[in-house]
């Protein structure tokens, strides 16, 4: 019978599966998979605790960069994401964040909440429309896409930047631009890349440095894939007008000196976090879990 183990309390549809499936077990120790979360650290320590017999590690989540990929590979473990099942629920907050801050919605409810006192005028807490305005996408996949159809919604034009062609630009009519002349000529960029090696700082001073004074950046991918404490200089030096991020590059912690800047959202990591999708990202991990120690394939592997 499979001995399954989970690193976090998850919801419990996919705990069922795995009831259903073999044995649900408290400890990892002596599991043939586990279940881990993007904030769980999966290393030589964390494979070497759980032990030899390990076949898979079913992150529940659409990045992989918690896992030590090669570590896995040595053991001969299947590692697997969750990808498609959140594209929805994460494209919608990216919009969300990105109207909150082009329409300082953030600033507006505090100065609410604060009692301090207030009057119409056509000048008071003036934002930006959407409509004719460029979004940039860095990295055009699945989530990216996605943003792109709701911008489109409502009146933006579409620019991207892949290292390869997207096979959904043409539908969005999205144009392929390098990087730099992205940042340089949209009104908003959006980053939905994926966290590596080459992504890490992707957008720092100098990147920033390249956007329009009156441009929004929004984070909704991984917080190291933005210089925080850059991010702060600018929107404190007007170098950029506004900011919006769920992901930060020390999670949970974040830049102390965005903390006082009016111009810029923060939500905590709340991409996916829909009781359906949510749901649905379990349910897949549970699936992949089983597939692995069935000794089938699994729906959705992570490449070693």
């Amino acid at each position: 019978m499979p001995r399954f183990a989970v690193t976090n309390p998850l919801p419990e549809p996919a705990l069922e599966l795995l009831r259903e499936a073999g044995e649900l077990r408290d400890a990892l120790a002596g599991a043939d998979a586990v279940l881990t979360l993007l904030s769980d650290r999966v290393d030589d320590a964390f494979l070497d605790a759980v032990g030899p017999q390990l076949r898979c590690v079913a992150n529940v989540a659409v990045g992989f960069d918690n896992v030590d990929l090669a570590a896995a590979a040595r053991r001969g473990v299947v590692v697997t994401n969750t990808p498609g099942v959140l594209d929805d629920a994460t494209a919608d907050l990216a919009l969300a964040l990105l109207l909150a801050a082009v329409r300082r919605l953030g600033e507006g409810e505090r100065l609410v909440r604060s009692g301090a006192p207030w009057r119409w005028g056509m000048d008071f807490m003036l934002g930006s429309d959407l409509r004719g305005k460029r979004l940039g996408i860095v990295g055009l996949g699945n989530i990216g896409a996605r943003v792109a159809e709701r911008a489109r919604a409502f009146g933006m034009a579409i620019a991207y930047h892949n290292r390869h062609e997207s096979p959904a630009a043409a539908a969005l009519g999205a144009e392929r631009l390098e990087l730099d002349e992205l940042l340089a000529g949209c009104d908003v960029v959006s980053l939905h890349c994926p966290l590596t090696e080459e992504t890490r700082h992707l957008i720092g001073a100098r990147e920033m440095a390249l956007m329009k004074p009156t441009a929004t950046l929004v984070n909704t991918a991984r917080g190291p894939i933005v210089d925080e404490a850059a991010l702060a200089r600018a929107l404190a030096a007007g170098e950029i007008a506004a900011a919006a991020l769920d992901v930060y590059e020390h999670e949970p912690v974040v830049e102390p000196a965005l903390l006082g800047l009016e111009n810029v959202v923060l939500s905590p990591h709340l991409g996916s976090a829909t009781v359906e999708t949510r749901t649905a990202m379990a349910e897949l991990a549970a699936r992949n879990a089983i597939a692995v120690a069935r000794g089938e394939q699994p729906l959705t592997p992570v490449p070693l």
